[in-house]
């Protein structure tokens, strides 16, 4: 069987965190497997639905590079054939048409709800009745026929076999009294028509399945395998809400998160493979399946998660990491010439590794995407009003000169050499070197940004500062 599985969003919202990681967990799991993972928009509540959401949705997924298979479909375009099979159901006797009157609903709701749950909200009287005997005015709606009596268990990927009482089971509604389809309805077509071998969604739907596998198998068709994932809570185990850091994913975009290091995070929640935690995308392909798949709520922490982006910027391609800050600096309105360019690769490893978050990336980024003069920093600035300071920085200049080569070895022996020699601590010639070179009082070792600003632009730079 070739797996086929799909992300089923509502654009009614962005793109949540557990929206993206059902996407994610759908992706690998039909990639692990060959198959295809298909995307369908469930925009048939038009009253809610925007396009800003739809819009978002398809952002946040191409940011997390969960491509999927072919175009993306709408469920609201596929409305005809709900209908269809609406009324194939009723010709095959497996669905039926109800007239029952609002007051009728109503007096159904009240006895359901004072019988402490034992009774169905719908007590199907017109399960067996003509249409001759309809009330005049009543627009009937379709329900489909579920069994009155024994069980049904749904064999779950995840939470193993689960199994609910047939009379806690109502005639639910196919088909609304308009003719528009029901959710019900509507994804079970769909899944059928897409080829859906698998289902998998968060547990908030365990409930839609015992319904849904009777829409399937009144219909003739196969049933698809369901595996529903636990939800997220916060940090603390309960409901994950804003509070918790439960936002749009384009929200930790916009927070300066690696789409990479986002995926590694909402992978291993819920989810593990020994005691790996920096996953791949190559390798969560390989070794990801639902029997790894824990049963209980993962627990979303935000602090984890900037961590485990710091560790991402750490390894990170500098080129592809240059380019991000590249962009920054054009949307900042920052002209970067060509060998500020090739000093920002250079120096990246180093800028990257004291970074939490693209953000801080391209603050540190500064020091290598101007060329001389400099901004500074008041504190920079400060550090450099006494005569001392600039005295020291014009001797050094004029050693730096005379290097033979350009590494961080030799520039800190000259360095070393040179804070000896008038019986000062290195901080103290450390000092107004980083100022002057970077215009900052925080920065890589000075050394090193002096190895990656090359012998012109350094000294430009101190000369700049000493006068």
């Amino acid at each position: 069987m070739s797996v086929v599985t799909r992300f089923a969003p509502s654009p009614t919202g962005f793109l949540h965190i557990g929206g993206a990681r059902t996407a994610l967990f759908n992706y690998l799991f039909a990639k692990h497997h060959g198959g295809q993972f298909l995307l369908r928009v469930e925009d048939t509540d038009r009253k809610r639905s925007t396009e800003e959401a739809m819009q978002a949705i398809l952002h946040g997924m191409n940011w997390l590079e969960l491509n999927w298979d072919g175009a993306e479909t709408y469920q609201s375009q596929n409305a005809d054939r709900h209908r269809e099979v609406a009324e194939q159901l009723v010709a095959d006797g497996n669905a039926y048409k109800c007239y029952c009157t609002p007051e009728e609903l109503a007096e159904m709701r009240e006895i359901a709800k004072n019988s402490g749950g034992g009774t169905r909200m719908y007590d199907g009287r017109w399960r067996d009745r003509d249409a001759s005997e309809a009330p005049a005015g009543i627009d009937p709606v379709i329900r489909i026929k579920m069994p009155l009596e024994g069980e049904t268990t749904i064999a779950d990927l995840v939470q193993g076999d689960v199994t609910k009482a047939n009379d806690t089971l109502d005639d639910f509604i196919i088909l609304r009294s308009d003719g528009t389809p029901t959710y019900m309805l509507a994804v079970v077509v769909d899944d059928h028509d897409m080829g859906v071998t698998h289902a998998i969604r968060g547990d908030d739907h365990l409930n839609n399945a015992f319904r849904q596998l009777h829409l399937f198998k009144a219909c003739g068709w196969d049933v698809p395998e369901f595996a529903h994932i636990p939800l997220i809570h916060g940090s603390d185990g309960a409901k994950l809400s804003k509070r918790h850091g439960a936002l749009g994913v384009e929200a930790y975009e916009e927070m300066g998160i690696l789409p990479e290091a986002m995926c590694n995070y909402l992978l291993r929640l819920g989810w593990s493979h020994g005691d790996d935690e920096t996953i791949s995308r190559e390798q969560a392909i390989e070794w990801f399946n639902l029997d790894a798949v824990g049963r209980s709520p993962a627990r979303f922490d935000m602090d984890k998660l900037l961590n485990l982006n710091a560790q991402y910027l750490k390894t990170a391609d500098a080129d592809t990491l240059a380019a991000r800050v590249l962009a920054d600096a054009n949307a900042a309105g920052i002209t970067v010439s060509p060998e500020a360019e090739t000093r920002l690769v250079a120096g990246m490893p180093g800028l990257a590794s004291r970074a939490k978050n693209t953000h801080e990336l391209f603050e540190l980024s500064h020091l290598y995407l101007v060329d001389a003069p400099i901004e500074m920093t008041e504190k920079a600035r400060d550090s450099l009003t006494d005569a001392e300071a600039r005295q020291t920085l014009k001797e050094l200049a004029e050693l730096l000169k005379k290097a033979t080569s350009w590494g961080e070895a030799e520039l800190d022996g000259i360095a070393r050499e040179y804070a000896e020699t008038r019986e000062l601590k290195l901080g103290k010639v450390a000092q107004p070197l980083r100022a002057a070179l970077t215009g900052s009082s925080v920065s890589p070792s000075i050394f090193e940004v002096m190895a990656v600003l090359g012998r012109d632009e350094t000294l430009a730079r101190l000369e700049f500062a000493a006068n």
